[in-house]
Order: structure tokens, then C-alpha cells, then sequence
């Protein structure tokens, strides 16, 4: 694909690194930028990504083969109506909302479906805005597209190549199903995650025992209650019906699960662990998914003056960043005195390389 015009609303994390990754495998298409902060726009343009970056919805998105929406849900729903008149025939408008319903909805009201193909790219960090967006975040992650009744075969195809270019592995559903699976996969966890953390506070003693023994299984799997408290709520709100239908559906099975505790029923529990060890072992690793990845290790290290140190230079010295580096205290569940977390899987096999050389002990999860 060659002379595009991509538009793109919103320069956040997503709509920022669609942008950046745009001008990386489409070097010669020119994009038009949207974004409230003038801060993003002016970054946008001095990095050589936009071409155009304005303060408005309007005619400045008259060219643009693909128009992408990388607001929250609400804000894109305005801009369908101001993007409505500017469009050129034959532009396609998607979105990259991680609901997909209210869009929908408003795109039958607006009259829009003929152009519109809803779209989620399902990558995503805790770090947020375009000075954290990457030309790569998009790289082998799914990217859900959600046609209406009127696309066309063409357009479908149009926005799938464009996708795949961008490296991203494009899986087509109806707007329903994809609601209900992300409810399932990200918006039920977040708020078990959620609950959990706020079931052992409530719980801890005054010298917060619970918190000062929490070991690394139990911050990974609540490692997602430290997302953006705002942004879920809209979420949540967002997809309502499907969240509470499996919301009921997981209280039913801890009910049923307590009750197995409180009876002993040591088959049930077993079965419990077993059917959920085999379905999760069916799991790819390879590709990014709703919920951001860790990378990390485990290393074995003895505990004297300057042992972290010198361990964190010759990482430093080869050019490996460190996110997070800390002692587990806690190791019933972990292996290794020492628990490192990277921001990528290059910089962690990278270390793993390294250290070994240096004879340490390292162990991978």
C-alpha cells in the first residue's frame, strides 16, 4: 500500500503508536494528527510522524483513506458526526475502543455504516500518552475488526491488509461477540483483580501482615488492579450487561467452590486445579494479549554489600534497561532470591544470556 492519507484522532498510547507505526512500514503516507494536548501534537510533527497535526475535527481529514478514532468511547461517538460531512468517498473509519457496542449503535443512528468498520488493537501498557507510544506495541498482537451489515468485501480486505502491514493479526467478529469475549478475558479479571487486593487490605491485621508477606504469585495475578481507576470505570460501564451475565456466572462458581472447601470434598478441588491447569497450558505465550505482559526472572544472588549493584551494571553496561528490581522475601511459590522485570522479551532473554556467562543462576517464568 502506497500514497495513503491516515488520519488519526487521538494521540495517545494507542492512537500515538498506530501513528508512529504508520510512518515506520508506510514511510511515504501522509498523516493527518488530532489531539487536544497541544503538547502530542507538536511531539507528533517534531519527530517526523505527522505531517498535519490540528486542533480540530474537520476538513483537514478530507483526504484520508483511513481515518482511525483512538479516543475513549465517548469522544469518538462525537467525532463520528463531525467526521460525517469531510469524508471522501471510498475512506474507511474505524475506531480503536475496547467496547465496541455504544460505537456501533451510534454509527446505525448516524447512518455511517457503508464507511465504518470498527477496530480494537489489542495491545496496550501501564504507561499511557504519545510520549510512551511505540512504533512496535502493535507487532503480532490481535486486532479484532468488527464490520457492520453494509461493509463491503473490498473495504473489509482494504483494512486488513493495512492492519496486517502494520503487524498487527487481524480477527474479524460481530460487535456482540467481541464484547462478550473481552468482558470474559480483560473487564472480569480487572475487577476480580480489583476485589482481591481490596479483600486483603480490608482483611489485614494493623501490622499488615497480609501485605508484608505477599509474594510474587499473589502480585501477579492482582498486578491489573493498578490500572487507570478512570478509564475502567468507563469500561465497566460500557459493557454492563455482558460483565454482570458473567459476573453472575463466576459468583455461582465460587459459591459452588466454597462449598466443596467447607464440605471437603478434596475430588472436586483437585479437578478444580486440574481442568484449570490444562486448559491454561493451551494458552499461546507468544502473542500480546488484553492483559500487558511482565517480563521477568528470577536470579540467585549472595546477599552481601554490592551484590545488586554489580548485577545491575552489567546489565547496564550492555544496554539493558531495568523497569523493576527487588528482593522476594516471600519464596514458597518462586524460585530465585532476586525478582527483575524488563520492559521487553529482547532485553530479557538478553540478560538471561548475560548472566548466565557471568555464572549466575537464573530462572525463567
Amino acid at each position: 500500500m502506497s500514497n495513503l492519507s491516515v488520519g488519526i484522532v487521538g494521540l495517545g498510547l494507542i492512537g500515538g503508536s498506530i501513528a508512529k507505526n504508520c510512518r515506520r512500514v508506510y514511510p511515504d503516507s501522509r498523516i493527518i494528527v488530532y489531539n487536544r494536548s497541544e503538547n502530542a501534537r507538536h511531539m507528533a510533527l517534531a519527530d517526523g510522524v505527522a505531517n498535519i497535526a490540528t486542533d480540530a475535527v474537520d476538513e483537514s481529514f478530507a483526504e484520508c483513506d483511513f481515518i482511525f478514532l483512538c479516543t475513549p468511547v465517548e469522544y469518538n461517538i462525537s467525532y463520528l458526526r463531525q467526521l460525517k460531512t469531510v469524508m471522501k468517498p471510498g475512506a474507511i473509519l474505524t475506531d480503536a475502543g475496547s467496547v465496541k457496542s455504544d460505537i456501533h449503535r451510534a454509527v446505525i443512528a448516524e447512518n455511517m455504516e457503508a464507511c465504518f468498520i470498527g477496530g480494537h488493537p489489542m495491545a496496550g501498557s501501564e504507561k499511557t500518552g504519545y510520549e510512551n507510544a511505540s512504533a512496535h506495541l502493535l507487532e503480532n498482537a490481535y486486532f479484532a475488526l468488527t464490520p457492520t451489515a453494509k461493509t463491503t468485501e473490498e473495504d473489509m480486505k482494504r483494512l486488513e491488509q493495512f492492519v496486517s502491514g502494520l503487524g498487527a493479526i487481524p480477527v474479524i467478529l460481530s460487535y456482540e461477540e467481541h464484547d462478550y469475549a473481552v468482558a470474559a478475558i480483560s473487564h472480569v479479571p480487572h475487577l476480580i483483580a480489583a476485589a482481591l487486593v481490596n479483600l486483603v487490605e480490608d482483611s489485614d491485621s494493623p501490622n499488615e501482615t497480609m501485605k508484608s508477606l505477599a509474594a510474587g504469585g499473589f502480585k501477579d495475578i492482582t498486578r491489573i488492579a493498578s490500572s487507570s481507576p478512570v478509564m475502567w470505570e468507563q469500561i465497566c460501564m460500557e459493557n454492563q450487561s455482558n460483565i454482570a451475565s458473567l459476573l453472575d456466572d463466576y459468583i455461582a462458581s465460587m459459591q459452588e467452590i466454597r462449598e466443596h472447601v467447607s464440605g471437603g470434598n478434596a475430588s472436586a478441588i483437585y479437578h478444580l486445579f486440574d481442568k484449570s491447569r490444562t486448559y491454561r497450558g493451551t494458552f499461546s505465550e507468544r502473542k500480546p494479549g488484553l492483559l500487558p505482559k511482565t517480563y521477568k526472572i528470577y536470579c540467585d544472588i549472595i546477599d552481601e554489600a554490592g551484590a545488586i549493584s554489580t548485577l545491575a551494571t552489567i546489565l547496564a553496561s550492555n544496554g539493558i534497561s531495568i523497569k523493576n528490581i527487588g528482593i522476594v522475601h516471600n519464596r514458597e511459590f518462586e524460585e530465585g532470591v532476586l525478582r527483575i522485570e524488563f520492559y521487553d522479551e529482547e532485553s530479557t532473554g538478553k540478560s538471561v544470556e548475560l548472566l548466565k556467562k557471568y555464572k549466575y543462576t537464573v530462572h525463567v517464568r
